[in-house]
């Protein structure tokens, strides 16, 4: 609704954001000080030294005399994944995503998305973002898809790459395959060998892991890709999948969720085609795939739709 909170800037993140790109969270974990900050980083020292008051007064930076160092709240929320308050650089996701939309007039002039620095970090810091996001649907989603299952249900996680779902499945005995691309994969793989998940290089326009599977997930997929795509990946998938096998999509589901919509302009700023979709679409795609018992389901505030490959 209208409201005038919209004016209020986002100033904190923008400066926690700017003091992770140009390194300073990094530098501030040993005790230093303005001076030796902007020499070490090549900054300019009355910057540093503004940003460095700012992190202080909310709380990231404590100060004794001309030391500074980050707080010992900063420190668990970003480096202590013991801390119940961790997030790790998940933050750095919506930093990100300002600097995308703030080119929405350009985007809108063009259609095509918006320019993106090609920093290698944001990888990972999608990654935490999306670990920090299904931490606490995961469980229940997996609950969900594999209750009446017996062990050893076979699940192919395509763009599963946090490892968070492919773990939740694990933990009902599924045998796991994640599909991601390369670079998320060299991140990921020594983790996943440890919880017995098999990480596969690849890009799931092109090709799909040799089944059969009982069940295939697509997570936060089909919005990054347009119809064509999202066809093409629904027939992919039927034909990995045994018969009486499932597919399983969680997605926002434009029409029946109040945020869809506007998720759906972070596609146009983030994607060339992506977008958010309506049931009846997907209804479509699915049955034009070879798909039979369409259904939508909310579980732990995820939207889910699931078909049955006869």
């Amino acid at each position: 609704m209208p409201d005038d909170k919209i004016m209020a800037l986002p100033q904190e993140l923008l400066i926690l954001g700017a003091a992770v790109k140009t390194g300073m969270i990094e530098a501030l974990r040993q005790d230093t000080t303005a001076t030796s900050l902007a020499a070490e980083l090549n900054l300019n020292p009355r910057a540093v030294w503004m940003v460095l008051e700012a992190l202080a007064d909310l709380g990231y930076v404590t100060r004794q005399g001309e030391t500074v160092i980050l707080s010992e709240e900063t420190r668990k929320m970003i480096f202590d994944p013991t801390a119940p308050n961790y997030v790790g650089y998940a933050f750095m996701h919506r930093y990100n995503m300002i600097r995308s939309w703030v080119q929405l007039p350009e985007v809108m002039a063009s259609g095509q998305p918006a320019s993106r620095d090609q920093d290698p970090e944001n990888t990972r810091y999608f990654m935490e973002a999306m670990r920090h996001g299904a931490e606490k649907s995961a469980p229940a989603i997996a609950d969900f898809l594999l209750a009446d299952n017996d062990q050893g249900v076979r699940v192919l996680d395509i763009g599963g790459g946090p490892l968070i779902y492919g773990s939740a499945f694990r933990a009902h005995g599924a045998k796991v395959t994640v599909l991601d691309l390369p670079p998320v994969v060299h991140l990921m793989k020594a983790k996943a060998e440890k919880a017995g998940i098999a990480m596969l290089p690849g890009d799931f326009n092109l090709g799909l892991p040799p089944g059969p599977f009982d069940l295939v997930y697509l997570g936060s997929i089909c919005h990054i890709f347009g119809e064509t795509e999202n066809r093409e990946l629904f027939k992919r998938v039927s034909q990995e999948l045994d018969p009486g096998g499932r597919i399983a999509i969680v997605d926002m589901v434009r029409g029946t969720n109040p945020f869809a919509a506007v998720f759906g302009v972070n596609m146009l700023v983030n994607t060339t085609n992506g977008g958010t979709w309506t049931l009846d679409q997907y209804t479509e795609w699915l049955v034009g795939a070879g798909f039979l018992d369409v259904k939508l389901n909310e579980v732990a505030g995820r939207q889910i739709v699931t078909a049955v490959y006869p």
